[in-house]
């Protein structure tokens, strides 16, 4: 998700980096970011969620069955439903069991049948006011507003916060279940839009509508979503690496005319994500766009759209080149995450760098592969006015708590970085498509992403990541001219840092410098032409 608006960007990440220097971290915390000893015993294999809503009454009722596997020895079972939501009632083999509340958390006493391996189901029924996103989806929750005609325009957005808000699950980013039906009912003639495919549109009482949606891939809490409104639909195929993709648009009724020439960006897009990144990850269950009362949000095969039908962000260009307001940025940048976010997904919320870093530089790839290298080199030098460098890019773990808002912009500027290392486009290509065929729909850890590249490039890149991502700054290139000669290092935090920098000296060809933290020379001519490849986002002190 951009989360960032670009001009509270500064004032943001001041009080961001202030604010997690300080924090306190609570038991509350702990147990929404720790897989607890009440979570550790059972994996979740499938959510059947069933919920009414009532626009009316900004309220919402609903069962959701869980059936998840026995891993380990049971006792209690952590299920996550955030106040002021209740949870109502447990049924397991048609047995009512009893439980306890501790704020976000409620603990189920397990029966004492829950043989390891064996599947099971408990249903929860559950109700009440969620929490209202008053902006959203910098703050989460589900969004009740009116279209321009003042009809109910209902839309959740909970990434960070969490699903629980407004449904009860295992509510951590590692657990995600192997597929999920979603069936909502909302007064007709209002339609509701979910992820995965429509299976059924049902009449029921009270003037009702039951749109039930099925996901046949695994999918994070965070990305299901509820979308309703009074949509048009409209669709398109892409013929695409893994065959043919169903295209569906989901928009305001009013707003279709604008849509069909708007949304046509989405099939270029994909065959420039398809090319860097592998085959969409979610071909059984189409891609859709659904027009929402926010801004946007990756939600799997539902991508939530808000940007108005505008190009840029917000009819801004977040880079200043220009090149950003030559495409729509909420398409963009919400698909991209279908491929990082959604296809390769963080266990921790820490590790949010994976989702944000590779997404942001997909708008990169994006303007390359439409527009040409040079277009792609400017957007991306462009977006490092937006850098902080306040707090470490990875957050502390293990208390659902993310780090510097830099994971979009500096975690962009580093994957480029160390492209250029690599030195061979081709090559860097096939560590993008292998992240998505190696990590498919899965979670994975900060570990596990830096590993592969290193293996995959044939380059221990430790140390560049620890610089970027565990520290604030970026590493700073300290050279004097004097005397007929080049004198360089690095100044970094990382002990022995030592990435390579091209640079061009005189008018030959540009060469490759292995600086290390003590000082190097090399023959220079004073007053020679010195200059440094703009793609290396470092910081330069000349003495």
């Amino acid at each position: 998700m951009m989360r960032l608006l670009p001009f509270l960007l500064t004032l943001f990440t001041v009080s961001n980096a202030f604010s997690q220097h300080n924090q306190r971290f609570t038991r509350q915390d702990t147990l929404r970011g720790t897989l607890g000893p009440e979570r550790a015993w059972w994996d979740v294999t499938f959510y059947d969620l069933q919920v009414r809503v009532f626009p009316d009454t900004k309220s919402i009722e609903g069962t959701n069955v869980v059936h998840y596997r026995v891993t380990g020895a049971a006792n209690r079972m952590q299920i996550d439903l955030q106040q002021p939501m209740e949870l109502k009632k447990a049924v397991q083999d048609g047995k009512e069991l009893t439980f306890v509340r501790e704020g976000n958390a409620f603990f189920i006493d397990m029966p004492a049948n829950q043989p390891k391996g064996q599947v099971k189901t408990i249903a929860l029924t559950f109700g009440g006011k969620p929490r209202e996103a008053k902006n959203a989806p910098w703050d989460g929750g589900i969004v009740w507003k009116t279209d321009s005609l003042g009809r109910p325009w209902i839309a959740s957005a909970c990434q960070g916060l969490g699903a629980s808000v407004f449904w009860p699950n295992k509510d951590h980013q590692s657990e995600e279940p192997d597929s999920m039906r979603i069936a909502v009912t909302v007064p007709a003639p209002l339609t509701n839009v979910s992820n995965g495919r429509l299976r059924s549109v049902k009449d029921g009482p009270e003037g009702t509508r039951t749109f039930t949606w099925f996901v046949a891939n695994p999918i994070n809490n965070y990305d299901v979503a509820l979308n309703i409104g009074h949509y048009a639909h409209f669709s398109d195929t892409f013929k695409g690496e893994a065959g043919t993709l169903p295209l569906d648009f989901w928009v305001l009724d009013y707003h279709l005319a604008a849509a069909k020439k708007h949304f046509g960006v989405v099939k270029p897009m994909m065959q420039c994500f398809e090319h860097w990144f592998g085959p969409y990850p979610f071909y059984a269950d189409s891609y859709k766009l659904v027009e929402t009362p926010h801004l946007g949000m990756e939600h799997q095969s539902a991508v939530a759209y808000g940007n108005q039908y505008k190009m840029g962000y917000r009819g801004k260009d977040l880079s200043g080149s220009g090149w950003g307001l030559k495409w729509d940025f909420i398409i963009i940048h919400e698909t991209g995450h279908e491929w990082f976010g959604n296809n390769i997904t963080t266990k921790d919320i820490a590790d949010m760098w994976v989702h944000e870093s590779f997404t942001n530089y997909s708008e990169t790839l994006f303007t390359e592969c439409r527009y040409g290298k040079e277009a792609g080199n400017a957007y991306l030098q462009g977006i490092r006015k937006n850098i902080a460098n306040d707090i470490p890019i990875i957050g502390p773990y293990g208390v659902n708590t993310e780090g510097s808002g830099d994971m979009y912009y500096k975690g962009a500027n580093m994957l480029h970085t160390i492209r250029q290392i690599v030195g061979n486009d081709e090559k860097f290509r096939q560590v993008l498509r292998g992240l998505n065929k190696t990590f498919w729909h899965q979670t994975v850890t900060t570990e596990q992403v830096e590993d592969y590249i290193n293996k995959t490039t044939g380059i221990n890149f430790d140390k560049v990541f620890d610089q970027y991502l565990r520290h604030t700054q970026p590493p700073v290139f300290e050279y004097a001219i004097a005397d007929g000669q080049l004198k360089y290092r690095w100044v970094a935090d990382v002990k022995g840092f030592d990435m390579p920098l091209r640079v061009t000296a005189g008018t030959g060809k540009p060469i490759l410098l292995e600086p290390t933290g003590e000082w190097k020379t090399m023959p220079l001519k004073d007053g020679a032409r010195f200059t440094i490849d703009p793609n290396f986002y470092i910081l330069v002190k000349k003495n």
